[in-house]
């Protein structure tokens, strides 16, 4: 039986998946080029910086996926590979950047979880449990920190006069449209009631093993302190004249503020938030902006590459 060949001249079809491994890079260079002039007077401001403080701010950014690692592992009953969790965590972090807010991230954590056993269902509870967590935790830590320091910021020029009464009537309308929603679809109505049915239930089952508890609660309060501590660090390489508590403060502010601003990796909408909260902490408009560059070029730009290779290589190894 003689064996069939394909005519000459065909092309041959190009797996999905090395293109999926390739897109990553593409992206990079896409952001790069785009933002080239914001990594050029990054890059310039942390040339006269104190490197103590940049390496301490360097290494605040390596434990943040530390951090997440330990907050995804508490949000699963079922026990996830550390290293394979760990770099998905190193590559989520690209993703974030490269896609908008927190899809890039929850996409890469969701695969991640299927591929390790985990049902699609549970693995979408089990992220939005760190999704609550972690917003909780940072929601408190701010709390917390502005009655510990009722003065680092003074948000009376963030808030222009009028504001509040049209911000209110955009949240309570959104309120009612997905009120509304909710009561008129079914099929919406049941699989919201379904998947929380759901996330009850991995919820109950993960505060039941304090192990879990304590790595998902730990993790959640952990990520946006070392956030804000690598944001401090730069502030002190750089001399910038605010207290570190008050720019963790600014952090935390600004933050919450940026988190349902739909852009890839909050990139923008993060810079000029953190900018506006360090003035409103008592800092001068040229430091800041110089703080926030130098920041974002630690946190974001200098991973952003190995992040997007390591996540071709998850990709390529079927880890994701």
């Amino acid at each position: 039986m003689t064996a069939v060949q394909l005519p000459q001249g065909l092309p041959r079809r190009v797996p999905v998946r090395q293109v999926l491994c390739l897109l990553p890079l593409v992206l990079v260079l896409l952001v790069a080029v785009r933002h080239r002039s914001v990594l050029e007077e990054g890059f310039g401001q942390l040339r006269g910086a104190e490197w103590p403080w940049l390496v301490a701010a360097a290494a605040a950014t390596c434990l943040t996926w530390v951090a997440a690692a330990f907050t995804r592992q508490g949000a699963v009953v079922e026990r996830l590979p550390a290293r394979r969790l760990l770099a998905t965590q190193f590559a989520a972090g690209a993703a974030n950047h490269l896609l908008p807010s927190g899809l890039g991230a929850g996409a890469v954590n969701l695969r991640f979880m299927t591929v390790c056993g985990v049902p699609l269902a549970r693995s979408s509870a089990a992220l939005a449990l760190y999704l609550l967590a972690e917003s909780i935790t940072r929601v408190g830590l701010l709390l917390a920190l502005l009655i510990t320091f009722p003065g680092a910021l003074h948000v009376g020029p963030l808030v222009p006069s009028g504001a509040a009464g049209p911000l209110a009537l955009a949240a309570g309308a959104g309120l009612c449209a997905a009120v509304a929603a909710l009561l008129l679809v079914r099929r919406l109505r049941t699989a919201v009631w379904s998947f929380l049915r759901t996330a009850l239930g991995e919820a109950r089952s993960v505060h039941t093993r304090p192990a879990r508890a304590l790595a998902l609660w730990g993790g959640s309060l952990a990520f946006p302190a070392l956030q804000a501590a690598g944001l401090a660090a730069v502030g002190r390489a750089l001399g910038l004249p605010v207290p570190p508590a008050h720019i963790v403060v600014a952090y935390l502010a600004a933050t919450v503020a940026v988190a349902l601003v739909p852009v890839p990796g909050g990139i923008g909408s993060v810079e000029a938030a953190l900018i506006v909260t360090l003035v409103a902490a008592g800092a001068p408009v040229a430091p800041a902006t110089a703080v926030v560059l130098g920041y974002r070029i630690i946190t974001v730009w200098l991973p952003l590459l190995p992040g997007a290779l390591t996540l071709g290589a998850l990709l390529r190894l079927k880890v994701i």
